[in-house]
């Protein structure tokens, strides 16, 4: 028997001061059995800092062939393809035949390493990709309820986020724009 996803439920009061722009996001999350907790808040972090009309999570880590975020345009088109972690080039390659813009967000102990390995390879592809800091992001999922309301306040490279449990920062730095 296969162990189900557990489900989160997020209420978020967005701001985000780069671009001038305000929502109020109610995202379901679907935490897939084999991913962190804060890999999914990364997730969630992602959603946030490219926010707009159709972005939708995936399937994610259920379905190999889709990003864990995306912009589709009406006609099935994928505008935007967000991967979390350190996706192989090969996977980035892909993305970039596939989409139209590509956004790669890396941020576990091991990104360093991963960009140090890849980067030269990855250089030459037509894509995004930012580190967010492993520390802040571990502050962050230890906030985490099954049901939780958040106010995310991004300005610069940072997000200012805070929870009934506590507040944190969390920054990232563009690796390659």
């Amino acid at each position: 028997m296969a162990i189900k996803p557990t489900i989160y439920k997020f209420r978020i009061s967005l701001s985000d001061l780069n671009r001038d722009y305000y929502d109020t996001l109610n995202l379901t999350l679907a935490q897939h059995p084999s991913e962190t907790i804060e890999r999914m808040m990364v997730r969630v972090l992602t959603y946030c800092i490219n926010a707009q009309e159709n972005l939708s999570f995936t399937k994610g880590l259920s379905e190999i062939d889709e990003p864990d975020i995306w912009l589709r345009s009406m006609d099935e088109q994928t505008l935007l393809w967000i991967d979390v972690g350190e996706p192989s080039v090969d996977r980035v390659k892909k993305a970039t035949r596939l989409a139209k813009k590509v956004m790669v967000y890396s941020f576990n102990s091991k990104s360093d390493v991963w960009w140090t390995q890849l980067q030269n390879k990855i250089k030459l592809l037509a894509v995004s990709v930012f580190r967010i800091e492993w520390e802040e992001i571990e502050a962050l999922a230890a906030m985490v309820q099954r049901t939780m309301d958040m106010s995310v306040s991004i300005t610069g490279d940072s997000a200012f986020v805070a929870t009934e449990s506590g507040e944190c920062e969390i920054n990232w730095v563009t690796l390659q724009e």
